[in-house]
């Protein structure tokens, strides 16, 4: 190998090991789940079919320094007894996730918000009518304290029965 061959490598190497390494992905906070699973009545239904609703709701939180974030999903296995993709099973339905700072007490909510596209999801059947299915809410985020966590409110409001939203409160996540 020639010098100016053998300089230009040995500068290369100094180079190398003197240049900062390569910034490394920022690691995604770790979830922390909880889940809890209801048998709600369809109170607009009293004849002799099954119309039991069964929903999970699944809530996640995670902290970030000091931002926590939360997401639910919420699965259900409804009646087979209806007309396929029957939009008039709810009035309205949503699912409200909220993050909460955690202590003594009342855990005060800090951000929530409201997911109103489970109605539709809810009101869509198999071919075969049956009303099995699973919807995950967007992320949400906001900055608290040191004891946080996410939790779940399902509202349902079935057509027809006059008692408007009927309020289902599921288990929170474990603290971030």
């Amino acid at each position: 190998m020639t010098t100016i061959k053998r300089a230009a490598v040995a500068a290369l190497a100094v180079v190398a090991v003197a240049a900062p390494a390569a910034p490394t992905a920022t690691a995604a906070p770790a979830y922390k789940c909880a889940s809890s699973t209801k048998d709600i009545d369809d109170s607009s239904y009293d004849g002799p079919w099954p119309d039991n609703w069964k929903v999970t709701v699944r809530t996640c939180a995670a902290r970030s320094g000091g931002t926590v974030y939360a997401y639910a999903e919420v699965n259900w296995d409804g009646p087979a007894f209806r007309e396929v993709d029957d939009p008039t099973i709810f009035d309205g339905a949503k699912l409200r996730l909220q993050i909460k700072q955690s202590r003594q007490g009342t855990d005060p909510v800090v951000v929530e918000r409201d997911f109103p596209g489970l109605e539709e999801r809810l009101e869509d059947s198999t071919s075969n009518a049956n009303y099995d299915g699973h919807y995950r809410t967007p992320t949400i985020s906001h900055r608290a304290g040191r004891a946080a966590l996410g939790d779940s409110v399902l509202f349902l409001d079935w057509h027809g029965d006059g008692h408007g939203y009927q309020r289902h409160d599921y288990t929170g996540s474990p603290t971030v």
